[in-house]
């Protein structure tokens, strides 16, 4: 059946519309492809990176590019090219799982991957003329060429607009000339094309340029950067000195380079996402053999209770992260494909469906980059001394997950992005926000109901609950645009403290729906622990909730106003029947113990 526009919410609009468990993608919902696609990942994966995990470390540049080679000969740099351009022409989700998949050997290959079919292919697969595409996605997508993306500067980094590298037309008109710097760019020791981004005269935005790496054509490279993590992926200086690029080659038109650079972050970062979900299963699977194995006081460290809580934490937030990144992926998917039934080309579809969930994009982004930070420092703690040890993979974990936290915009920026993407779409009519949180003041003037709810069903109070934080986050955040109207984004502290909130409900609401939907087919006793996961997901995201609320009420409103709103902040963030967290972890660890690994 053809997806609905009723069916599918818009970006953002999870906030303010309710989503039946029926409606969520979750891995669980793999087709016979995908699960095929996955196994053959996986298998590349084990056989190809992770038996090699020393030339890794070793800062073998060289073995990075064989592996990319032979990714591309399996067809996984094409997956998400159409398949007139050489690739396979899948759809978003199994794009996103093959970024997962293979994502977990090293960060080093992940880096060189996603650099190369994210924002190294996709800028010219999304704005390229039909004649780039031929020229330049076959060769990309089958790996015989690699792709760079040169954006950053010495003094423009998060302001991607800054940049200083300009270009100049001709005399004749038939050619522009690069000059100008660039730093920390992915896959410069071994690419064969760049996409640049410079200013032509005093354009307010910047200009993409595809530009093929020729050394005879004013093209210099600084020496390999020494890097915390991600040690074999190419990381260099590059330099444009009279660069001369046909002006065919320029990508789209005048001054559109910002929004290419925009676009293709938002693809972006929600691959590095992706990127991040199998780290934190192998990280866990690697901890939980370990402390299988590893005995004190006579007795294994798996069994005592302070690991135990490691183990379930790592858990629950790897199986938010899965439910949350391919609940999006979907949504992504079936905009897309809306689009192309309504006419858009696949190009102008995937573009749109994309930009549609950026607020999601880049939810996802920050939250699974830091789960899996915390999630490989636990590992650290768990192997003990051994942990701090290069003779244990948990070390290099750790050193490569740190750089997830700053590419792709930094957690920051894209916590500020979430938050401020919803505000525009809210004045644009895209998402109703003023009328829910007009009625969350109306409520909050009210007397609260004091009858005592019916529970019984699963996840009654959990989803009641979900409903209570949107309202938090309706009442903060109303609050705040009410105060500072436009001027709000002068105010980073507010936007930080509202995007943890956005964040929570929706890597929460992810959890409950995915496994409330998976109850529904497989029984509750089949998903006893995916319950217990999510409640323990969720009894975290309410205390963030709650301290995130308590510091933004008490930075913007005084008197009557600031009682009003954390009595509210304390009727919205009260469980009825509270969960019982030890018992949820001792669930959850219980079955990862017995299993030896993420099994879910």
């Amino acid at each position: 059946m053809a997806t609905t526009e009723k069916q599918l919410l818009r970006g953002g609009q999870f906030l303010v519309k309710e989503t039946d468990c029926q409606d969520v993608f979750t891995p669980e919902d793999f087709t016979e492809e995908q699960t095929m696609m996955k196994e053959a990942v996986m298998e590349f994966n084990e056989r190809e990176i992770i038996a090699h995990r020393e030339r890794f470390e070793k800062k073998d540049y060289a073995y990075t590019e064989e592996c990319m080679r032979k990714a591309g000969e399996l067809g996984f740099l094409g997956v998400a090219v159409p398949e007139e351009y050489d690739g396979l022409g899948m759809g978003f989700v199994s794009t996103v799982l093959t970024c997962d998949y293979i994502s977990s050997g090293t960060g080093s290959f992940s880096t060189a991957f996603g650099a190369h079919t994210g924002i190294g292919t996709m800028p010219i697969t999304l704005y390229g003329t039909e004649e780039q595409k031929k020229k330049y996605v076959p060769k990309l997508a089958t790996g015989e060429w690699f792709g760079a993306y040169c954006l950053t500067e010495p003094g423009a980094g998060s302001d991607a607009n800054s940049g200083k590298t300009v270009a100049a037309l001709s005399e004749d008109g038939k050619t522009y000339t690069l000059n100008g710097q660039k730093m920390w760019i992915s896959n410069a020791g071994f690419c064969k094309l760049f996409i640049v981004f410079a200013r032509l005269e005093k354009d307010k935005n910047i200009t993409g340029f595809i530009v093929e790496n020729d050394p005879s054509n004013g093209i210099t490279m600084g020496e390999e950067e020494h890097k915390l993590g991600i040690r074999a992926s190419s990381t260099r200086q590059v330099f444009f000195n009279d660069t001369v690029v046909p002006v065919e080659n320029m990508l789209a038109g005048r001054g559109e380079g910002f929004k290419i650079a925009m676009n293709a972050l938002n693809i972006g970062r929600i691959k590095l996402a992706a990127a991040c979900l199998d780290s934190q299963r192998r990280i866990l699977t690697t901890a939980v053999k370990y402390a299988n194995e590893r005995k004190q006081f006579q007795t294994r460290i798996s069994d005592f209770g302070a690991i135990k809580v490691k183990l379930a934490e790592m858990a629950a937030s790897a199986y938010a992260g899965e439910s949350a990144t391919y609940r999006a992926s979907k949504n992504i998917e079936d905009r897309i494909t809306l689009r192309e039934e309504a006419g858009n080309s696949h190009q102008e579809a995937e573009l749109k469906g994309v930009e549609e969930y950026a607020i999601e994009c880049s939810i996802l982004k920050v939250a699974v980059s830091e789960d899996v930070q915390n999630c490989a420092d636990e590992g650290i703690q768990i192997f003990g001394g051994m942990g701090f040890s290069e003779d244990t993979p948990m070390e290099a974990a750790w050193r490569d997950a740190r750089i997830a936290r700053i590419y792709e915009g930094t957690n920051e920026i894209n916590r500020m992005i979430s938050v401020g993407m919803l505000v525009k779409k809210a004045m644009k009519g895209h998402v109703d926000l003023m009328g829910p949180a007009q009625a969350v003041q109306e409520e909050l003037m009210g007397i609260p109901s004091f009858d005592t709810p019916d529970y019984s069903e699963l996840f009654s109070e959990e989803k009641e609950m979900i409903k209570k934080l949107k309202k938090t986050f309706l009442m903060v955040a109303g609050g705040a645009v009410q105060k500072y109207g436009p001027d709000l984004e002068q105010h980073q502290q507010l936007l930080l403290a509202a995007a943890d909130i956005l964040i929570e409900i929706y890597m929460a609401e992810s959890a409950v729906l995915r496994t409330e939907k998976n109850a529904k087919r497989f029984g509750e006793e089949a998903q006893s622990v995916q319950i217990a996961m999510s409640k323990l997901y969720l009894y975290h995201a309410i205390d963030i909730v709650e301290k995130k609320g308590k510091e933004s009420i008490i930075s913007f409103a005084e008197g009557d106003e600031q009682r009003m709103m954390l009595m509210g902040l304390k009727r919205f963030t009260k469980y009825q029947n509270y969960p019982d967290i030890v018992d949820l972890r001792k669930e959850i660890a219980e079955k990862v113990k017995e299993e030896e690994k993420y099994c879910f």
